[in-house]
């Protein structure tokens, strides 16, 4: 009964079920779940903002900040419930605001989706880098000539190829593979917390954790611009929750399992997230050694959470288990994260707005959109190549701007629908899951945040970064808003001489 009901809601939608719908609502949860992966964001941008704010970024910024993107979630959870297409947040915009919304969501979705696999991936990396270096005495100066930005672009590379194959083999090893997923985050982030909790010898006090402030951005005004430059961390750890949305075709239930999936998933992560990363300033007590960076000496310094874990458990077993576990949840995450991008990306290339969308929108005998998989995966190496580049610090300034290209164009495709359903007001049909009168103020709040947090990640990240700056170098440029602004120039170059000729939004395929 549930798959008549899914196949013929999606008929009034004007689509035949292609996908397989074999995802049962856990899985669909899962695979937000495991794309927002507290054991990736969290450990991967934690740099971000200690650097940015300190511990009060953390302590303070983490739950304020979370709040924010549940009201965000569940403002998209009406719109996930009321239309259940695989085409997501683009879908809705079209429905709302005809193709020119459309075409500009979906072009903000697609980038911020090959950029968050990128970011993941290359975040994953760095750690898989780390643990092998802990492992192997002769690896890191034996594997690529001792380079690390090198070693660390290879590992990217290779885990890109390796999360490619897992997700050609179809939507029921893609639902186990996040199944499991789940549970490595929740009972591995436990393990970490425990061994945090027991193993260090000392740790912080708690008013350390909740009134410590630290700088190390090179900028001077604390509360107005470094503080919130901070909050990087939790707006791109709890992002990619539209993957609920995108995976609609292939779930049960979906007008009401991808409306949870999308709520609770943010919900539960930034509860999960948050506890994991007080366990992290519990156990900083090493603070020059964690602010320094020298490669040469320190290479696990520069705010980094390794430096937390090496000061306060050594090179030991304790810290390659954690090592471990979290790169381990970074693989599970970037898996994620492409499957979401390619069922974006097959959507989108259905209704015409992909070049070579014929191509694109194939499914092969497994149900898996292949040649959208393997453009994703190729789209997030290339946005990802100026990674291979140092910046003053040694660190690759690269992977921050990628991950600025990730929230800023999620997000900014999060806000076109969000409006367009406050616009329609009383107009508007939801389905079962619904705000009723609550879509007022809070479709209003996640529309102000989003636009002030997207301000805030295109300005630069160090004084070297900025224009003008005596020390200035394009190395340490957040090129966030030339990737972003750029492509929104070119969309709409490219929609006033072409695209609203022939592009009409969804097109019907039944």
């Amino acid at each position: 009964m549930s798959i008549n009901h899914d196949e013929r809601r999606l008929n009034e939608l004007g689509y035949k079920q292609e996908l397989n719908r074999t995802w049962s609502a856990f899985s669909n949860f899962a695979i937000s779940f495991s794309i927002i992966s507290i054991l990736a964001g969290c450990f991967t941008t934690f740099a971000q903002a200690w650097n940015n704010g300190g511990p009060v970024a953390i302590s303070i910024g983490w739950p304020l900040i979370s709040l924010f993107i549940l009201i965000i979630g569940l403002c998209m959870s009406e719109l996930a419930s009321a239309y259940p297409t695989s085409g997501g947040i683009y879908w809705w915009a079209s429905k709302l605001g005809g193709a020119r919304a459309g075409f500009f969501t979906g072009w903000l979705n697609l980038i911020g989706l090959v950029s968050v696999t990128a970011s993941v991936g290359y975040g994953a990396a760095s750690f898989l880098n780390t643990l092998l270096g802990t492992q192997f005495a002769n690896y890191a100066t034996s594997f690529m000539g001792g380079d690390y930005i090198k070693q660390q672009f290879a590992l990217f590379v290779i885990i890109i190829l390796a999360v490619t194959v897992i997700n050609v083999y179809g939507s029921r090893i893609l639902a186990m593979v996040n199944n499991i997923s789940v549970w490595w985050h929740v009972f591995g982030a436990a393990v970490v917390i425990g061994i945090l909790l027991l193993v260090p010898d000392n740790h912080q006090s708690v008013s350390w954790m909740f009134t410590e402030r630290i700088n190390n951005s090179g900028f001077e005004n604390y509360w107005l611009y470094v503080l919130p430059l901070g909050f990087l961390l939790t707006q791109y750890t709890i992002t990619g929750f539209d993957a609920s949305a995108h995976l609609s075709e292939e779930t049960h239930n979906a007008h009401m399992s991808a409306a949870r999936g999308i709520w609770q998933s943010i919900f539960y992560s930034a509860i999960g997230g948050y506890i994991l990363l007080l366990a992290f300033l519990y156990a900083a007590t090493e603070t020059d050694i964690i602010n320094s960076f020298d490669p040469a000496v320190n290479p696990y310094g520069g705010g980094s959470v390794i430096a937390i874990l090496y000061t306060s458990l050594g090179g030991g077993a304790a810290f390659k288990l954690v090592m471990l576990i979290t790169t381990a949840g970074q693989i599970f995450c970037v898996t994620a994260c492409l499957t979401s991008c390619s069922r974006m990306m097959y959507a989108f290339s259905r209704d015409g707005a992909v070049p070579g969308g014929r191509l694109w929108k194939k499914v092969n005998s497994h149900g898996v959109p292949l040649n959208a998989v393997m453009a994703s995966s190729i789209g997030g190496v290339i946005l990802t190549l100026p990674a291979l580049w140092k910046s003053p610090t040694g660190a690759p300034t690269a992977f921050y701007a990628v991950v600025s290209v990730c929230v800023i164009s999620l997000y900014l495709a999060f806000l076109i629908p969000i409006y367009l359903r406050l616009k329609a007001g009383s107009s508007f049909k939801p389905g079962e899951w619904t705000l009723g009168s609550k879509y007022k103020w809070m479709c209003s709040l996640a529309v102000a945040e989003i636009i002030i947090v997207s301000i805030y990640f295109i300005l630069p990240f160090a004084p070297a970064g900025t224009p003008g700056n005596a020390d200035f170098t394009w190395t340490a440029v957040n090129y966030a808003p030339i990737v972003t602004g750029g492509a929104l120039i070119l969309l709409t170059i490219w929609w006033q001489l072409s695209a609203k000729k022939w592009f009409t939004g969804p097109k019907r395929t039944i």
